[in-house]
């Protein structure tokens, strides 16, 4: 199974092409101006009566591109949706080829009436790298990306972008590209190999002058299931999505991703050594957070296995999830070009009753920083009904958790891990350090809390808690004996009176 490797185009590549409308597009227009949701959901629905048709691919001169020659093709933003227009929002677009071989359907809807966005090349420039290309074919844009004014006077700048299969991504202000979302995920790790949908078709509600959301609808289609999705955005400090979506199984789903996160983690202070870098760590993403429906809030370190593994975190109803990049100094990752401190987290608050399931982590080996190899999701514990309907929403946070990514719960938050370093120890077995942000619940100081160390696989010792004098926190150290197990399950929370101070600490160790 393999992902997308986004680092191809994660810095905004974008378009190149001819002055062609995209051959059998499905449904453009509407009558009366009374394109909405509804209509979507109906084209969904009726997609799923009939077996799934693959998409026709673009010419193969433009699917043969190189990466240089693809990322010397760009959008003028001159050429983009409502430039000329008092809209709110400016729209540009990318080229399909090389990664994306497929093009999809774009309509803008103005007063309720969806106009199809003809594919044109006069938008594009490009260097002289680029080789004359075919102009006739399947030929259409793989993706948009948005820009509104986000605090520049006179200027639209980017924050979001949708571009293959089912995948987008977003950030907050002041920060970079670093994981996606997706609007689906099917058989993530499973032996038979992963399904990827697409959003095939898009609609984009004209926003009037000053509005500061905007709306985007989209079409899933795959062999499995078609989807209507609706997605409400509004930028800022945080990017907010509100994502409301309806499924219809043209086969039983048994594994099925919802709200999916993929993002990439090589390595840090838990284990470097695959990796003679100078850098401290490299990833887009340090952990997986949890809200269970219980309101217990846990925290997974990621890992990058030697092979992969699944963690399912079964639970009821969550309040939430989302993979975390906590360390925002520059000096966490010693990285001037990528930036990583700048890296965006994404909550995935489910709204309604998501039922019985399980957070699940799927952690695929990786040797370089270009593939994204963690995914996050819930999957639902009944399968997917062929023929059903199911409906659900959820809200996408992006942006920091410093910046309110994680809506508080009603109760105070716990203390949150802010780094987890691993090494040998020399009389035998690993120690763990645990370091704690500064927190009121530890105002009487270390004597006061209640450390809890536990392993179902492996001998632990209890553990020593100290002040960290650099961060005001608590850095816990204990240390286990995986003998000649290959896996042990480690799992850590400091207590004060009988209620939780910390998150609770997960942690698989494998040799």
């Amino acid at each position: 199974m393999t992902e997308l490797t986004r680092r191809s185009f994660l810095a905004g590549t974008t378009a190149l092409a001819p002055f062609l409308a995209l051959p059998g597009a499905a449904w453009t227009a509407t009558t009366g101006g009374d394109f909405g949701r509804e209509q979507v959901i109906a084209l969904a629905a009726d997609m799923a009566k009939s077996a799934y048709t693959p998409r026709a691919q673009v010419p193969k001169d433009w699917r043969d591109l190189t990466y240089e020659q693809y990322k010397s093709i760009w959008f003028r933003h001159t050429a983009a949706l409502w430039r000329d227009t008092d809209a709110s929002y400016n729209v540009d677009f990318f080229q399909p080829g090389l990664y994306f071989p497929q093009a999809i359907t774009i309509d803008q809807v103005v007063d309720g009436t969806p106009q199809l966005v003809p594919f044109d090349l006069s938008a594009f420039d490009h260097t002289d790298k680029v080789p004359d290309l075919t102009e006739q074919g399947a030929l259409g844009y793989s993706g948009f990306r948005l820009r509104t004014d986000l605090g520049e006077p006179g200027k639209k700048n980017e924050f979001c972008v949708f571009q293959g299969a089912s995948y987008f991504r977003a950030i907050g202000l002041g920060q970079t590209y670093g994981l996606s979302a997706r609007g689906l995920a099917l058989k993530t790790g499973d032996p038979m190999g992963e399904e990827f949908p697409d959003f095939t078709h898009f609609w984009l509600e004209r926003p009037a002058a000053d509005q500061r959301n905007i709306i985007v609808h989209a079409l899933l289609d795959s062999p499995g299931v078609t989807g209507a999705y609706r997605f409400d955005i509004t930028p800022g400090e945080n990017c907010v999505m509100e994502v409301t979506a309806t499924l219809f199984p043209r086969r039983d789903l048994g594994h099925v991703g919802l709200g999916p996160l993929t993002s990439m983690f090589l390595y840090d202070s838990t284990d470097r050594t695959r990796f003679d870098d100078f850098r401290p760590a490299v990833h887009d993403s340090d952990g997986l957070m949890i809200r269970n429906g219980a309101g217990e809030e846990l925290w997974r370190p990621l890992a990058n296995p030697r092979r992969l593994q699944v963690s399912s975190f079964v639970d009821t109803n969550p309040k939430g999830f989302g993979l975390m990049q906590r360390p925002r100094e520059l000096s966490d990752f010693a990285d001037l070009e990528a930036l990583y401190h700048k890296r965006p987290c994404v909550w995935v608050e489910p709204m309604g009753d998501w039922g019985k399931g399980a957070v699940t982590l799927v952690e695929i080996p990786a040797d370089q920083e270009i593939y994204d190899n963690i995914v996050a999701y819930w999957r639902p514990q009944e399968p997917m009904k062929a023929g059903s309907r199911v409906d659900l929403a959820y809200r996408l946070s992006w942006g920091t958790e410093a910046a309110g990514v994680v809506t508080s719960p009603a109760d105070p938050v716990v203390a949150r891990v802010t780094n987890t370093s691993m090494g040998a120890r020399r009389a035998g077995g690993r120690i763990v350090a645990i370091d704690f942000e500064d927190h009121p619940a530890f105002a009487n100081g270390p004597d006061a809390m209640d450390v809890r160390v536990s392993s179902p696989h492996a001998k632990t010792t209890d553990g020593v808690l100290q002040r960290n004098p650099q961060t005001g926190g608590l850095r816990l150290a204990f240390s286990f004996d995986a003998g000649e197990r290959k896996m042990v399950e480690l799992r850590a929370q400091l207590r004060r009176d009988g209620h939780a101070a910390t998150e609770v600490w997960l942690y698989r160790w494998t040799a």
